[in-house]
């Protein structure tokens, strides 16, 4: 029996902190690409309704006249709802479809999910490729697919949980994502703030999981506690073939930490034999002290194209960054900025605020420090409990939670009060820090009239988006 299969990027808001943007769906290309491989007679379509402007009729209308056996999707919390109505969706037009959903969200949420949602057949929880594919290959013989390890469904009304899926070895063994399956797309995708609206921004993959182990983060969580990478020959092929391929010019490492000491010398060395300087310019996120201990590789990286970091400042407070399990010191935010600035890379530090003990008082002194960083672009966030994550199972036993619209778990929305400020307060606190930052004048001024190319168009931009009108109506 041939199979086929859509999958589908639902319509949704992206975060306006980051002003315009239009990323690709680079998790289910990825997941695309594998199966083409390793099931070759499987019919495959990707359907990015945001490039397309398309809306849910348009996805009725899209799998009535295709009839997949399959349809997928895979998201983040704050789409978590906006994926289980592609699911709903299908399901109305026939409940012989199956529906599968995947991602960080549902592996974490599986029992819950598959209870409020009884739209959606499988969940496939952690590394999705090698699930997917013996999914398929049990729906396609007609056998049960209760021996699938990494799954998730309901047998006779009880929740099923299959063992967990051991992870791929070998990283450099998956095929690129496709992109050929949604290339009449690729000039819509684009990051205005920092490239320009008609620059193609291309998304890529050079590891999986993290080192550390931060209690906000699922990451680590998501990847069972390791980190596996890419080899840096791997990422720059990758690099190369986006941009010759595709014409990738402004392309993200999504990396959940860089690694600049176990990777930074041989992406450097690769990217370099290749002639790399300015033809593509690409960003990822990094400690702090791993910047501070390798100021030589921030330079020679800045010379094959890396000209924007996401730091990971989080806090100014030792005893916060303590209960964040960051591991990181003040000082260390402070220098890895100065050494950014020093080889003209653009800086953009990631504040979190919303702590368990933050007032008033604190979050000043957090707004002050982040003021005096002088980084480029600051983006304050308020602490948000993902499941999956050590703050969410703390906060969900003491009953701190205050709103559970999964909708609103976008770091912009306040979640949890702190114990000396309502989540109202919260709220407000975090529209305090970016109108200190935003709304400053000299700063703006400095900002529309840099030298660096990205701080002048990020500005700019940013100034046309109206970011503070957003945060405030969130009050």
């Amino acid at each position: 029996m041939a199979l086929s299969i859509l999958f589908v990027e639902p319509p949704k808001d992206y975060w306006f902190l980051m002003g315009e943007y239009l990323p690709p769906p680079t998790g289910l290309l990825a997941l695309a690409a594998y199966v083409e491989r390793e099931l070759p007679d499987v019919e495959i379509e990707v359907m990015d309704c945001q490039a397309e402007a398309k809306g849910w009729k348009d996805i009725e209308n899209r799998i009535s006249s295709i009839s997949p056996s399959i349809v997928a999707a895979s998201g983040f919390t704050c789409n978590a709802y906006v994926c289980a109505r592609v699911a709903e969706i299908a399901k109305q037009v026939s409940e012989d479809i199956v529906t599968v959903m995947g991602g960080q969200h549902f592996s974490f949420t599986a029992e819950e999910s598959l209870i409020d949602f009884p739209e959606i057949d499988f969940i496939v929880r952690g590394e999705g490729e090698v699930t997917l594919v013996e999914l398929i290959k049990c729906l396609a013989n007609g056998s049960h697919p209760g021996k699938v390890r990494g799954t998730s469904f309901k047998h006779d009304g009880t929740v099923v949980h299959n063992p967990p899926r051991e992870l791929i070895e070998n990283l450099d063994s998956l095929p690129y994502p496709a992109y050929h399956l949604i290339e009449d797309n690729l000039h819509r995708y684009h990051f205005s703030m920092m490239a320009g609206k008609n620059t193609v921004y291309l998304i890529l993959e050079g590891s999986r999981g993290c080192s550390h182990r931060c209690r906000f983060c699922t990451q680590w969580k998501h990847w069972n506690g390791t980190w596996r990478t890419k080899s840096p020959r791997r990422i720059a092929d990758e690099m190369e073939h986006l941009h010759q391929r595709f014409g990738g010019e402004f392309l993200w490492l999504t990396d959940d930490n860089f690694g600049y000491r176990k990777r930074g010398e041989g992406l450097y060395e690769e990217l370099r034999k290749r002639g790399y300087t300015e033809d593509i310019s690409w960003f990822f996120q990094a400690r702090t002290d791993d910047i501070v201990g390798n100021p030589e590789l921030v330079a020679k990286l800045r010379s094959v194209g890396n000209n924007w970091v996401l730091v990971g400042v989080e806090n100014n407070s030792p005893e916060v960054l303590k209960d964040f399990n960051k591991d990181i010191r003040t000082g260390d935010s402070r220098q890895a900025i100065r050494v950014l600035r020093d080889n003209d890379v653009f800086s953009q530090a990631m504040i979190v605020i919303g702590s368990r003990n933050d007032n008033a008082d604190s979050i000043e002194r957090t707004r002050e420090f982040s003021l005096d960083l002088e980084s480029d672009l600051l983006i304050y966030t308020a602490l948000t409990p993902y499941p999956g994550t050590s703050i969410h199972d703390e906060a969900a036993s003491n009953g701190w939670i205050e709103d559970t619209n999964y909708a609103h778990y976008d770091m912009a929305h306040a979640i949890m009060p702190t114990e000396m400020l309502t989540r109202r307060e919260v709220q407000e606190e975090l529209f305090k820090c970016y109108r200190s930052f935003y709304g400053s004048v000299p700063k703006n001024i400095s900002g529309f009239f840099s030298k660096n190319e990205i701080k002048r168009r990020c500005y700019r931009h940013m100034a046309g988006k109206r970011v503070l009108s957003s945060l405030r109506r969130l009050i």
